[in-house]
């Protein structure tokens, strides 16, 4: 679990809004220019002296509306994959598969808000646009233990070129995506799955 609520952090900061209103509708409207996008990333965390504490490297999926498909390889294997309704993640090294309700999840993890256009959920952050791309920071009053999240865009419309999580505690983790592929035709199954024979299940889609 402790692998799970880290990797909601990491995806749950990644998106919202406005004080700068102007900046948060440019925001969502270069997000709704990605339909689809896919590519593998690299990522680097660091304390807040900025001492290296982990590398790892994965894959991510985006389709609208609300399909998520994030995999990391390295250092550990595991997915989280939502179809629009229900969030799997699955951690290999424990076989344990964890089932959440995606609408449900959008509070803690924003991450799903890059496929969403609830402007609700887009009320709860700031968004100011900086030399690189745009800076989301959460509201007064959001709980969240995402300090600051950097969105960085790739030129010639390539998608995401990088994103930069930092948490209230001033670890900052940096992911960069290379080998992009945006708004190409991407199944559905990609985002669906099934938990393998004999893992731990852990339903928590009901509200249990």
């Amino acid at each position: 679990m402790k692998k799970l609520n880290s990797l909601l952090l990491v995806l749950g900061s990644l998106i919202a809004t406005p004080s700068f209103a102007d900046d948060s509708q440019a925001l969502q409207d270069k997000l709704a220019t990605l339909k689809s996008f896919k590519a593998q990333f690299s990522q680097n965390v660091t304390d807040p002296q900025g001492q290296a504490v982990m590398q790892g490297e994965g894959t991510i999926a985006l389709k609208q509306p609300m399909m998520i498909r994030w995999q990391q390889t390295n250092p550990d294997d595991t997915l989280f994959v939502s179809n629009g309704d229900k969030t799997y993640y699955f951690d290999s090294f424990a076989e344990q598969v964890t089932i959440m309700d995606t609408h449900s999840l959008i509070d803690s993890t924003p991450f799903v808000l890059l496929t969403s256009k609830d402007p609700a959920q887009w009320e709860k952050y700031s968004v100011q646009a900086t030399d690189s791309g745009f800076s989301v920071t959460p509201n007064k009053g959001v709980e969240s233990q995402v300090e600051q999240l950097d969105i960085t865009f790739a030129g010639n419309e390539q998608g995401l070129a990088k994103l930069v999580v930092t948490d209230n505690s001033g670890q900052l983790s940096s992911f960069s995506f290379n080998n992009a592929q945006v708004n190409t035709s991407l199944d559905t199954s990609t985002f669906e799955f099934t938990p393998p024979e004999g893992v731990e299940i852990d339903d928590q889609s009901n509200g249990e």
